[in-house]
């Protein structure tokens, strides 16, 4: 059973959360109310008997930028295998890294859980994680897709890749991703915005590979080859190659999955960039363990069980991402798009060269 301390300071963060998205007066009440409530918690810790401390260790609590649908059955599953209650918090990556700074030792949170190694590197600098020691998440995870210094480790993958109208490319004119910006693709290349921490991270690994100055130049390329102006996100970088207004793009292969699987006859396919030189440019959805978890061993054994085939596979077919555990295969809709290489640079320079990516993505006019 939840014990009701911490279940208040989880209750009083989640009400502050919702009003950043609902500014109802009634609801701000409310947060007035439990906030409260958590201060009168926090004032009592000190004179909790060893049962109600043993208790209140019981439970764990994620912060999690992932959406509710798409963890809500994993910590169900957990719960139900283990007996471990899991409350979790949803919000975007940044103001949960915030919060985090912001309660310090006060925070109740165990978990921070996020997409992008961006957002996970930038949990490291900003002291909010803790290492974790775990022979299971070492076994199971591969080290090009965890921090090197064991904050955080990846539980999916997804790859970002070429996306083409199948009606007008083919699959032969494809080589890498620098080459998007030569001349043969003027006028009939799409992109999402520089702002998504997606492809911040991608121009991040090119800075990796080639150095500032040739990345800056392949961006560039792109950007002169632009069919019109970068748009929000990845599904409408698809339908417009779709409709005609471009022949490719860069897109994460789960939003291609989504869309293939509402549409199966959709004229559109994957082409897996770079084979013959450093792999397809891929990131991960991971957790760490937060620096002030009261609840480590609990917290150490959801991530470890998030990485298990059961959780692995679960992960795979909810939202057609790679499972990170390489012994665990895709679900046959993503088997299907064909195996490829992927780029094995340690994950933690996406996060490591994102000021410099944005920097150049900035001079390159990519907008």
């Amino acid at each position: 059973m939840i014990s009701m301390n911490k279940w208040l300071v989880a209750l009083a963060v989640g009400a502050a959360l919702s009003v950043t998205a609902c500014g109802d007066s009634e609801e701000q009440s409310a947060v007035t109310k439990a906030a409260g409530k958590q201060e009168k918690v926090v004032a009592k810790k000190g004179s909790e008997t060893a049962e109600a401390k043993a208790e209140n260790q019981q439970e764990i609590v994620v912060y999690s930028s992932r959406k509710e649908h798409l963890i809500k059955p994993f910590f169900e599953q957990f719960t139900k295998e283990t007996g471990i209650p899991v409350i979790y918090i949803t919000d975007a990556a940044a103001p949960l890294i915030s919060r985090l700074k912001a309660e310090g030792e006060r925070s109740p949170a165990d978990i921070l859980m996020t997409v992008d190694a961006g957002n996970l590197w930038q949990a490291t600098q900003e002291g909010v994680l803790q290492p974790l020691e775990s022979e299971v998440l070492e076994a199971n995870i591969p080290e090009s897709l965890q921090d090197p210094d064991n904050e955080w480790f990846g539980l999916t993958v997804r790859a970002r890749t070429i996306v083409y109208s199948k009606e007008r490319v083919q699959p032969d004119e494809l080589t890498t991703y620098e080459a998007l910006g030569d001349e043969q693709w003027q006028g009939r290349l799409c992109l999402r915005t520089s702002k998504k921490v997606y492809n911040q991270s991608l121009v991040a690994m090119l800075i990796a590979r080639h150095g500032e100055e040739k990345a800056q130049q392949i961006v560039e390329g792109w950007v002169a080859n632009l069919a019109t102006d970068p748009f929000s996100n990845d599904t409408k970088v698809m339908k417009a190659i779709e409709a005609g207004a471009c022949d490719v793009g860069i897109v994460n292969t789960y939003y291609f999955g989504r869309l293939e699987k509402d549409n199966p006859e959709i004229p559109l396919a994957l082409f897996w960039p770079n084979q013959q030189t450093t792999g397809v440019h891929v990131n991960v959805s991971g957790a760490g363990i937060t620096k002030h978890s009261s609840n480590v061993e609990n917290a150490t054994k959801l991530l470890e069980w998030l990485s298990s085939a059961e959780a692995q596979q679960m992960y795979a077919g909810l939202n057609m991402e790679y499972p990170a555990n390489p012994e665990i295969k895709p679900v046959p809709e993503v088997e299907a798009w064909g195996s490829f290489k992927a780029d094995d640079m340690n994950l933690s320079k996406a996060g490591e060269l994102q000021p410099q990516a944005v920097k150049v993505m900035d001079r390159a006019g990519y907008k």
